[in-house]
């Protein structure tokens, strides 16, 4: 009888866990490819929209989904005291800033920020570059983007008061630290307006899509491999005791 359980054992259970973990490997698939799919989702929205001519942005933003990637055009006044520098950004590899600018819309006490674009940093990454920012009214251009709501935060939690660099654009964290209402989604300056930007090479939802298929096919070619070599050696052990 012991012996019938160990040979049990001996089939069973690689049999079970291989099975476990080509499941688990088929999922990681499915879910980096899911990743593509959704990236590629957001690019071909956003390409539809950037063809469509701005629109007026009147009244607060209820549903996001519908605005996003919107392209608008709004006329206000930047707030200077409220700007944020977006640490660890980088252009053409160079490490820099994103300014985001809060605007207050022409006629109301709507607030709205816009991201600028990107500015080098200073060598000595504890000086604070220069932003110039205008004080007259600017004609704002560009589309509509929604921060990611998810990242990872390095070093300790921000002390309290105002803080002129942050590594991540936190709208919540935002809304709780000025005395207006904010818009919950940014506006990113065209390339080709004139309202005060900067570099402005935005990427593109679709960059790291390729990644995320590299990831999903080397999740599905270890399943493949995983199941073959089982095979393989079960046929083996079959052949050994005929």
């Amino acid at each position: 009888m012991r012996a019938d359980l160990s040979l049990l054992r001996t089939r069973w259970l690689p049999m079970v866990a291989t099975i476990v973990l080509v499941i688990l490997f088929i999922r990681l698939g499915l879910w980096q490819q899911q990743k593509a799919e959704a990236k590629q989702t957001l690019q071909t929205q956003l390409d539809q929209r950037l063809q469509q001519a701005p629109v007026a942005l009147r009244g607060p933003i209820i549903d996001v989904d519908a605005w996003r990637y919107r392209r608008i055009q709004i006329r206000g006044h930047y707030e200077p005291r409220y700007q944020i520098l977006l640490d660890n950004q980088v252009h053409q590899q160079t490490a820099g800033y994103h300014v985001i600018t809060p605007l207050r819309t022409e006629g109301s006490e709507a607030y709205i920020l816009v991201d600028r674009g990107w500015i080098p940093a200073p060598a000595d990454h504890s000086i604070m570059p220069t932003v110039a920012t205008p004080t007259a009214a600017q004609v704002v251009t560009g589309y509509l983007w929604l921060p990611p709501d998810k990242f990872f935060m390095l070093g300790d939690p921000p002390s309290e008061g105002w803080q002129a660099v942050w590594q991540n654009l936190d709208m919540q964290r935002y809304a709780r630290s000025v005395p207006f209402a904010v818009q919950p989604l940014v506006v990113r300056l065209d390339p080709h307006s004139a309202a005060a930007g900067f570099v402005r090479d935005w990427p593109r939802p679709a960059e790291r899509m390729e990644m995320h298929l590299g990831y999903a096919y080397q999740w599905y070619g270890f399943a493949a491999t995983l199941l073959v070599i089982y095979l393989v050696l079960s046929f083996r052990k079959d052949g050994k005791t005929k």
